[in-house]
């Protein structure tokens, strides 16, 4: 697997969201996409399955330290004790001794971002983290974030994906030695019967899906984490490190369209 090198850290270029899966679907998603030779798994407090990513981990055959594991704070525990608290809990239901990358998992405007900062770097200074980071930042909120945290901000993990690519976040984390961490890369699912990715696909003999992939994993600075749940789809998600799209298809898989990127979340959303 490729990595992506940011602030000393080195992170698996691509990784598996988890966010919607559960019980036993998500173990044994987790479980295919490190026999797989995923080493990036993303979850969180909000998502109710750190416990089940963790036993995926423990039950692996890949050692602990080479699996780069992040969650997510509550906004809700956004306060210095509940940083505290609940990471140590979910560290409890992770069963590890510690995550690779915590993040705030959405912004807490009633809670100073300082306060959450703390906590994230006294939870660091004694081993429970590794790195910190946020999710759903807005460029103006991530740079207030970065002043009052005293600890360098590792990731702003966002949705992103060809018809959003948020290019000037991703030239800001690039700048301060930051990544973005790219959710919904697949744009929910709409890139699959996109005609110019196809296209695009059928040069390198594969699907408009993986060339979105590539896409993201191109980009200087970009970490996707796609979710799947059957190994099809695990196993061709991460097969996309053997060809290397040239600019001028780079540029063509680049579509921003506020709209487009609207009706595919809210299609998302209302399918049951």
């Amino acid at each position: 697997m490729e990595t992506v090198s940011a602030q000393g850290a080195e992170v698996p270029a691509l990784g598996l969201g988890t966010w919607q899966l559960t019980g036993e679907q998500c173990y044994e998603s987790v479980s295919t996409a490190l026999e797989l030779g995923y080493r990036h798994v993303d979850t969180a407090q909000m998502y109710d399955n750190e416990r089940q990513v963790g036993r995926a981990v423990a039950d692996a055959t890949v050692d602990r330290d080479d699996v780069w594991i992040t969650t997510k704070v509550k906004p809700g525990n956004a306060r210095y004790d509940d940083v505290v608290e609940s990471t140590r809990a979910s560290l409890d239901r992770l069963d590890t001794g510690y995550v690779d990358l915590l993040l705030l998992h959405w912004p807490r405007p009633l809670v100073d971002f300082e306060d959450t900062a703390r906590a994230m770097a006294d939870l660091r200074d004694d081993g429970l983290i590794r790195h910190a980071g946020v999710s759903n930042f807005r460029r103006w909120r991530l740079r207030k974030a970065r002043e009052k945290s005293p600890i360098p901000l590792l990731t702003d993990q966002v949705r992103c994906h060809p018809f959003y690519p948020r290019n000037s976040l991703a030239t800001d984390c690039e700048r301060n030695d930051m990544f973005v961490t790219a959710y919904s890369p697949l744009a929910h699912g709409g890139v699959v019967g996109d005609d110019r990715l196809a296209e695009i696909g059928e040069r390198y003999d594969k699907t408009a899906a993986q060339v979105a992939l590539r896409w993201a994993v191109q980009r200087d600075g970009v970490v996707p984490i796609p979710k799947a749940t059957s190994r099809e789809h695990l196993a061709a998600n991460v097969d996309v490190f053997d060809f290397e799209l040239t600019q001028e298809e780079m540029t063509a898989v680049e579509r921003p369209s506020l709209l487009r990127t609207t009706s595919l979340f809210l299609r998302n959303e209302m399918t049951p």
